[in-house]
């Protein structure tokens, strides 16, 4: 138990120091870069500095089997050559005995990651996404809630505000729809209920369209239109509407699943974020299996120029499963793979391939 506790010791000291190393990088990379981006904004350092503060934790959390591995291949590489693993298997422990404190360590911070580093990012994302949309002068135009579907365009004649029960999967076809329509001075203009909305180039167009004006002295009820068909201006487009759900990522996963099922009950396909939300889940195996692929190849004394070899080929074996996962993710979202078999198959695999190579090294 107390080397246990000293493999899991050393390997969290080393994670947070790697990880503490690539902060630093990142942070001062994405610095220039967002210097150089709102450099003819009325922008001040510090509100960059901000900017940069809330976009570092997406990037350490997406590069975090990076880290990982890189820390493991440290640990081994320190242990080897200090021989304290060599002794430790001449007093009868196993390799793979070895390795459950850094398998724990690797399994607890994924753990934490997705539990608690995963909605952070999603509240920093969010931050930095609505902070640069009002340097540029940009906006959201859509949200889904639990009472339907809203959509918000503007122009210079006021902005209005569209709500709809239901839609279709790119959000260009609306049922049961109801435009809210707020003059330049703020005040409500118009008021329209429709049975459905389909986006056309430049407008909206109305079925079985009911219009109120407001804000008149007389009653609006009075002056209510019926119509048949109505064109409203619209400076959205389809391609608008489909960024503006934004990524899975900028959502925490503790509210994922209810998203999903409000995106569902709005006609709109959640495959993409149901993907995500599996693949978040298989994020602590995915680190166990950066763990043992670094000591498939480092474990073991390395002897004149091997070292280099070894550590190469621990990292190129990362990146390819790295890759392979992304690959599969993709696959996933556009439906050509299930979202179980997207998520898990490569991190189960690539345990399953490390795990061979260490038997093979051990009892081969």
């Amino acid at each position: 138990m107390i080397l246990h506790r000293y493999f899991a010791r050393r390997f969290l000291v080393t994670f947070l120091g790697v990880a503490t190393i690539f902060f630093l990088i990142m942070l001062f990379i994405d610095l220039i870069e967002q210097l150089r981006r709102y450099a003819s904004a009325e922008a001040s350092f510090l509100n960059i500095l901000a900017l940069s503060l809330l976009n570092i934790p997406k990037g350490i959390y997406q590069i975090m089997p990076l880290i990982m591995i890189l820390a493991a291949i440290a640990l081994f590489l320190s242990l080897a050559r200090s021989s304290e693993m060599v002794v430790t298997r001449a007093a009868g422990r196993s390799a793979m005995r070895s390795l459950m404190a850094p398998l724990v360590v690797a399994l607890i911070i994924g753990l934490v990651a997705v539990a608690i580093l995963n909605p952070i990012v999603a509240s920093t994302s969010k931050q930095f996404e609505a902070r640069s949309d009002a340097l540029r002068g940009n906006a959201s135009v859509l949200s889904i809630g639990s009472t339907g579907l809203w959509l918000r365009q503007g122009s210079d004649a006021g902005q209005t505000v569209i709500r709809a029960q239901g839609a279709n999967l790119d959000g260009t076809l609306l049922a049961d729809v109801t435009f809210l329509t707020f003059g330049p001075d703020g005040n409500p203009a118009q008021r329209i209920n429709a049975a459905s909305a389909e986006l056309t180039t430049g407008a909206w167009l109305l079925r079985d369209a009911k219009s109120w004006a407001l804000g008149d002295e007389t009653t609006p009820e009075a002056s209510a239109v019926t119509q048949a068909e109505l064109s409203v201006p619209s400076t959205l487009t389809p391609d608008q509407i489909r960024d503006s759900f934004g990524t899975p990522s900028s959502i925490p996963i503790w509210e994922l699943p209810a998203f999903i099922e409000r995106l569902r009950d709005a006609g709109f396909s959640a495959q993409r974020h149901l993907v995500w939300f599996h693949g978040e889940l298989a994020v602590p195996f995915f680190l166990m299996a950066m763990v043992l692929i670094a000591a498939s190849f480092t474990l073991r004394h390395q002897r004149g120029g091997r070292t280099g070899l070894m550590v190469t080929s621990a990292v190129l074996l990362a990146f390819v499963i790295y890759f392979i996962r992304n690959f599969a993710l993709v696959l996933g979202e556009n439906g050509q793979l299930p979202a179980l078999l997207a998520a898990w198959a490569p991190p189960l695999a690539a345990i399953s391939l490390s795990l061979g190579i260490l038997l093979h090294n051990e009892d081969g």
